[in-house]
């Protein structure tokens, strides 16, 4: 494989997951809708939090298990659910994926406990796992030429940028328009539709086998380690410093029985060779530092437009629009051809230099802020970074790996978004709290206090995207043949 422009040239390979009847694009649409869904329900709860708070009852401690009932399951499962789509077939993993996200969606719509919003949420959780991890192993087998894969995974790309945004429109528009039931009845058409097409377009894909790979005790370390990490990160607010120090401990010792099984497995879930090639762990790891400042800023942002400038629901939403607008016209109109002209490499530098400029301008906003002078230009910077980031960086990722490995890899980059996104959001938000409580035992009132908490979350947020650029511009810089 070839990375001396900095472009992803993966060894080409038959396009496993297209029929001779439909045109490629139709499959590309189809995988699209299933991440959409994931992507839209990630975030699509967390403007009509409060509203589910009211009619279910739920205590502040609790209320954050609506979003760590999903967050812990589709974190711990990817790697597994990715390996296992190699193995078994990944249309037979995408579409029952698909299955059970849609069902589960339809429960948390109709709950009226927190017991069955909670375990729902958890389904969901499993079903977007397993959507999720086989996609991007579908798209490079989809289009194995390294032109048409930028443009298809430019596409991709923007559909789970932009819906990460659109997320929380849709969120706030529902919620006050409608109910919160809706944001997961919006679930259903794009759901059924998608799995209806999906198990008559995609083409059947033999995998590997169980026997390639089964390595069951090697599953159940490494998706209780995953799962162990993404509860620790996302619940330590709720605990003391010993509880996490021991969870962390425990995570550390599952990771490490883990690699040493694999290391002696015959047939290993992971093959840590995999971890080997320099652009798949590089672009993992600058992966973690950047999602965790987009996320980040993105639930901090809607907290900062509610709580200190008095937006409502539906004006936090459509505050956010531009972002998603912004990113889907850049990604599809000018990131395949930028990367295909300037390299994968140049376009993931210049993406995260505009994050950084955007997230040091929000470590300034007042507390009086306008949203055309003071929201609305960092807003837009950090999309149109993103925008130039991710593609680049998913190209990159997926070029380290092999073809049977794809599905694997593929886990490990969705893997990452969620520990990144988790972690960002545990960070930050405590950073925020931490600085706003301070404030206010020293008499500074509520407003400016939470303002200024916020200042703090952003600023910290600057330092860890800069990390990611210096990261990103020591690891993944282009060798000469």
């Amino acid at each position: 494989m070839s990375t001396t422009t900095g472009k992803p040239t993966p060894t080409p390979a038959a396009p496993v997951a297209l029929t001779r009847t439909y045109p490629r694009w139709a499959s590309l649409a189809v995988l699209c809708a299933g991440i959409l869904m994931t992507v839209l329900d990630g975030n699509i709860v967390t403007v009509a939090m409060p509203a589910i708070q009211r009619d279910l009852g739920f205590s502040g401690p609790g209320l954050a298990w609506v979003v760590n009932a999903y967050l812990i399951p589709f974190g711990g499962l990817l790697l597994l659910t990715g390996r296992l789509g190699d193995l078994v077939g990944r249309k037979r993993m995408f579409t029952t994926g698909l299955a059970l996200f849609t069902v589960a969606s339809l429960l948390c719509a109709v709950a009226t406990g927190q017991g069955v919003l909670i375990t729902a949420r958890a389904m969901q959780g499993v079903g977007g796992a397993m959507t999720s991890a086989v996609v991007l192993g579908m798209l490079v087998a989809l289009y194995p030429e390294p032109r048409e894969q930028g443009r298809a995974i430019a596409v991709f790309s923007a559909v789970g940028a932009a819906g990460g945004a659109l997320g929380t429109f849709l969120g706030g528009a529902l919620t006050q328009a409608l109910s919160w039931h809706w944001i997961f009845l919006i679930n259903l058409p794009t759901g059924l539709a998608a799995w209806f097409v999906a198990t008559r377009i995609l083409a059947p894909d033999r995998g590997a086998g169980l026997r390639q790979g089964a390595d069951f005790p090697g599953a159940a370390l490494v998706t209780g380690a995953l799962m162990l990490t993404v509860y620790v990160i996302v619940g330590a607010g709720d605990r003391g410093p010993l509880a996490t120090l021991l969870l962390t401990t425990l995570a550390v010792a599952l990771f490490t029985a883990f690699t040493l099984r694999q290391a002696r497995a015959r047939r290993p879930l992971l093959r840590l060779g995999l971890l080997r090639s320099r652009l798949l762990a590089g672009a993992n790891a600058v992966q973690v530092l950047m999602v965790a400042t987009m996320f980040g800023f993105q639930f901090l942002g809607a907290l900062y437009l509610q709580r200190v400038l008095g937006y409502g629901e539906l004006a936090t939403g459509t505050a956010f629009l531009p972002a998603p607008v912004t990113i889907g016209l850049l990604m599809l109109g000018l990131s395949a051809r930028t990367i295909a002209r300037y390299g994968a490499y140049r376009v993931l530098l210049s993406g995260l230099v505009l994050i950084v400029a955007g997230m040091a301008l929000l470590g300034r906003v007042p507390v009086d802020a306008s949203y055309a002078v003071d929201v609305l230009p960092p807003l837009l910077l950090l999309a149109a970074g993103f925008a130039a980031a991710m593609p680049a960086l998913t190209g990159l990722a997926m070029s380290g790996a092999r073809e049977e490995d794809a599905g694997l890899a593929s886990g490990l980059f969705n893997t990452t978004q969620v520990v990144g996104g988790s972690l960002g959001l545990a960070v930050l938000s405590t950073l925020a709290a931490s600085r706003t409580g301070g404030l206010l035992d020293q008499g500074t009132e509520l407003i400016p206090a939470t303002a200024e908490g916020y200042r703090l979350a952003f600023r910290a947020a600057t330092g860890i995207a800069v990390a990611a650029l210096v990261l990103a511009a020591a690891v993944l810089r282009p060798r000469n043949p």
